[in-house]
């Protein structure tokens, strides 16, 4: 069996590789990072572009993939001793990796990149998605980048701004369109209502983050709404408050499109109040229902409740089953 590319004693060289999308990278990111607190390790961001509408072949029409690369030096040997990887553009690669570094290299991919597992050393889906197989390790939701450590840190660079802010502290984060989902404008405005009055009632503050995939016309009718509120909306502009925003909190309010979102909330063991949107999707509804078993979130129905549940922990889970069966190989 192969041997580990590190010698003994070393830190693991980590890669997580995506298309460098912020939800995407995300994923990969935070599983890396969720090794390297559990080992010694250095954690190298990969991303993954296509010559032109090459990205989107079926990965069996790309037999040499790193010529097809825009940049192909990003993703040379020395190949690492874990690669991990999240979404349909590093599939042609992924699959190849091990051959590339002669059995070397432990390969994880996340979601369900509907090809073959046994293709994968570990594939880490969501449950949602069904999967299941010998190296096959589901997680409800998505792996990401929420530690206790990252919430202080990251509180106490804004504190000066969210210090003031009189409780409760809604934290509202708000997706946009995706494949099933979207957020028309008189949607975003009875949200923005329902939002606005919830927090009136109970006396408390709003901090409100959009993301990429917001309407720009949503985001400016939910804008000027909850701007009349205490609080701030985020424009945008200078560094992220989300994580913070987060850490502050006393309550979590977060669309229903976005698995990223919801799974980032429930790990802080806030009270996730589920924002519907226009559209379905049976899986994320299977996902819902799962934070609903947990404990976790609850439909939002206008008004702000309290409840307490143990903080979701599935990266740092995926991450120990990753180590572990990398271990079983090296000793193989």
């Amino acid at each position: 069996m192969p041997k580990s590319a590190s010698p003994v004693g070393t830190p693991l060289t980590i890669w997580a590789v995506s298309d460098g999308r912020a939800g995407i990278e995300a994923q990969a990111l935070g599983l890396a990072q969720a090794v390297a607190r559990q080992r010694p390790a250095s954690v190298e961001i990969k991303h993954v572009a296509w010559k032109g509408e090459l990205g989107r072949l079926p990965w069996r029409l790309m037999p040499f993939p790193r010529l097809l690369l825009k940049s192909g030096g990003e993703i040379a040997p020395p190949w690492p001793d874990i690669w991990i990887a999240t979404g349909r553009a590093t599939l042609p690669l992924s699959i190849r990796v091990k051959a590339w570094s002669r059995g070397r290299t432990f390969v994880v991919q996340t979601q369900d990149p509907r090809i073959p597992a046994r293709r994968f050393d570990l594939v880490i889906p969501p449950r949602h998605d069904r999967l299941e197989g010998e190296n096959v390790f589901p997680i409800t939701g998505s792996p990401g980048r929420v530690t206790p450590e990252r919430l202080a840190a990251e509180l106490e660079r804004f504190s000066a701004e969210l210090e003031p802010l009189p409780h409760p502290r809604v934290a509202v984060i708000i997706g946009g369109k995706s494949k099933a989902h979207d957020l028309s404008t008189e949607r975003a405005e009875a949200m923005a209502r329902e939002i606005e009055t919830a927090v009136r009632a109970a006396g408390g503050s709003v901090m409100v983050s959009f993301t990429r995939r917001t309407p720009p016309e949503a985001e400016a009718v939910m804008a000027a709404r909850l701007k009349t509120l205490p609080g701030q909306v985020w424009n945008g502009q200078g560094d992220n408050p989300y994580f913070a925003y987060l850490a502050a909190a006393d309550y979590i309010l977060a669309t229903e499109d976005s698995t990223n979102l919801a799974t980032d909330a429930a790990s802080t063991g806030k009270p996730v109040l589920v924002l519907a949107m226009e559209g379905e999707s049976r899986k994320l509804r299977l996902f819902h229902d799962d934070l609903q078993r947990l404990g976790a979130a609850r439909r939002f129905e206008g008004v702000l409740q309290d409840w307490s549940y143990e903080p979701l922990a599935e990266t740092d889970r995926a991450a120990s089953e990753i180590l572990r069966r990398y271990d079983i190989r090296q000793r193989g």
